[in-house]
């Protein structure tokens, strides 16, 4: 990941939605080894098995 080219995105959410993120990021944190979790490594890890699933439904859709 450190090779890539990174953007900044700027969104507004709720302050729950905050809190989740942090407790995430907390697990996070607690159940791997990589060192310090960033809020952005954990939404990128979440996008990106998000869309893995959602290409694996549009290719099952496509079956039938």
């Amino acid at each position: 990941m450190s090779g890539e080219t990174r953007i900044q995105l700027n969104v507004r959410i709720t302050k729950e939605t905050s809190n989740m993120l942090d407790e995430i990021v907390d697990y996070y944190q607690e159940n791997t080894k990589l060192g310090r979790i960033y809020k952005g490594d954990v939404l990128t890890d979440i996008i990106e098995k998000s869309y893995e699933v959602m290409n694996k439904q549009k290719k099952l859709n496509k079956k039938f």
